[in-house]
């Protein structure tokens, strides 16, 4: 889909749209700065500009679902507690040093990534075993 066609859909936007847009940017910037990612490396991640996830977290851009879908399972939450269907647990204590190595590992190239997942199941077999 071309620019102009986003550009198209963002002006048909209704108040209730720009509402909850602007709603889904803010959790999405929260998200975002709670696994210490700047909008350049989540851009990077999606394959798009840091201007796009400027306007994402602004919300004055519809982000389209596959997007939606990728920042989800990025985050490690469930769609519906993404867009606001679903409040988000009220006390999130500290992450674990297991959760905070996989968003590290999550971040990495896919290569690397590929590489800690080998070493895992490895070690995950031989446990089994």
């Amino acid at each position: 889909m071309s620019s102009i066609s986003f550009s198209l859909l963002d002006e048909q936007m209704t108040q209730d749209d720009k509402k909850f847009f602007r709603q889904l940017g803010k959790r999405i910037a929260t998200l975002r700065k709670e696994t210490k990612l700047t909008q350049t490396q989540l851009a990077n991640h999606l394959s798009t500009s840091q201007q796009l996830i400027a306007a994402y977290e602004a919300g004055s851009r519809k982000i389209p679902v596959p997007v939606l879908a990728k920042l989800a399972k990025l985050y490690a939450v469930p769609m519906d507690e993404l867009v606001g269907m679903k409040e988000a647990p009220t006390k999130r204590g500290p992450a674990s040093k297991l959760q905070q190595q996989m968003e590290q590992i999550a971040r990495l190239p896919r290569t690397k990534q590929q590489l800690a997942t080998d070493m895992l199941e490895a070690i995950i077999q031989q446990q089994a075993s």
